[in-house]
């Protein structure tokens, strides 16, 4: 007798919610069974915003959380609402009440652990009474500057230094990331913003540090620290979600640094913006290892952001239901590999 369907919904239905939507539409043994969003959005077919054509015989309208989201309604909540742990946390803990697994996009919660450990053990304890579990994911934080990372050191016998860098283009994310990376700001605006904190830059240098530190048994020693700077174009440029005229802010070069024993062992290097190659700007992944012995890997051009991010949260999927119950992280986890075939085979 076969399995039923791995069962899905997808909370905040924004660029990357959809996303997600239209490549589980494609995969086998799995189904959407619920959305949720806010504002003029509620009460829609989730195929109103879709590339995929609505079924004659199905649709999926979107609602608010009290309808959709009940007790054991599905496998897995994915949540794509928010970056921070502390915004999400209240989500998060309605879907784990529910007894629903979830697998959120927010980059704090690739290893909330490192800022928010309150919370973390707060999800972990209700995630363990309700025997479901939670894990934030993504392809940055998620793989590229941090899991990726901690396989590579795999074949270290000592490390003195370890440099990730991401040279990647944000023109696939929607209008949530350009205001957190001010991008379409004046240089003056670009600086207050990121001095009151309205203006985030890249969401995750805490958490991808802390994660490599602690899975190679580096202990950090001083205060992570990171360093912002506004990327200015020269030329017009134009995304899906942002457009930014010439002199204004297109992107957000972004470093951070961890410390072991008072010096830097672990550097962060990402500079992201619209539309790169109008300047151009190559897009790559580097991750480069000082140790025994030095590795150096180089992808060109980058993992496209938004496809990445979309295919680790589908992939990490029969994971987290595996999993046992609780916070976990991408370290706790079995690698991530694309699931190609029916998900129900890959549900132990």
């Amino acid at each position: 007798m076969k399995k039923e369907k791995v069962k899905i919904i997808i909370w905040g239905f924004g660029a990357m919610g959809s996303g997600i939507a239209d490549a589980l539409l494609k995969k086998k043994g799995v189904e959407i069974v619920g959305a949720i969003d806010i504002g003029d959005k509620v009460g829609k077919s989730i195929y109103d915003y879709l590339e995929a054509k609505k079924p004659t015989d199905s649709d999926v309208l979107i609602g608010n959380k009290e309808d959709v989201i009940t007790e054991k309604a599905a496998d897995v909540v994915i949540l794509c609402t928010d970056s921070f742990t502390r915004k999400a946390y209240d989500k998060i803990i309605y879907c784990l009440e529910k007894k629903i697994n979830v697998i959120t996009s927010a980059e704090e919660m690739g290893y909330p652990q490192a800022q928010e450990p309150e919370l973390s053990k707060k999800m972990d304890e209700i995630a363990k009474e309700n025997g479901v579990s939670v894990l934030g994911t993504g392809i940055n934080p998620g793989l590229i500057m941090d899991l990726l990372v901690v396989c590579l050191t795999g074949a270290c016998l000592d490390i003195d230094h370890i440099t990730a860098r991401r040279v990647n283009s944000l023109s696939p994310f929607g209008p949530a990331v350009m205001e957190e990376q001010g991008i379409g700001t004046t240089v003056e605006e670009f600086n207050e913003g990121v001095e009151t904190g309205k203006i985030a830059g890249h969401v995750g240098f805490h958490e991808s540090i802390t994660m490599i530190a602690d899975a190679i048994g580096w202990k950090l020693s001083d205060e992570i620290k990171q360093t912002m700077e506004p990327i200015v174009t020269n030329v017009y440029r134009k995304a899906p979600h942002a457009e930014v005229q010439p002199g204004l802010v297109a992107g957000c070069a972004m470093k951070g640094y961890g410390y072991v024993d008072g010096e830097v062992k672990i550097e962060m290097d990402h500079p992201q913006q619209i539309e790169p190659e109008l300047e151009g700007t190559d897009t790559g992944d580097y991750v480069i290892i000082k140790g025994t012995p030095d590795i150096n890997v180089a992808n060109k051009p980058e993992v496209s952001g938004g496809i990445g991010t979309i295919a680790m949260i589908i992939n990490m999927i029969p994971h987290i239901i595996n999993s046992k119950p609780g916070l976990r992280t991408m370290i706790d986890l079995p690698v991530p590999r694309a699931i190609l075939g029916d998900m129900r085979e890959f549900i132990e």
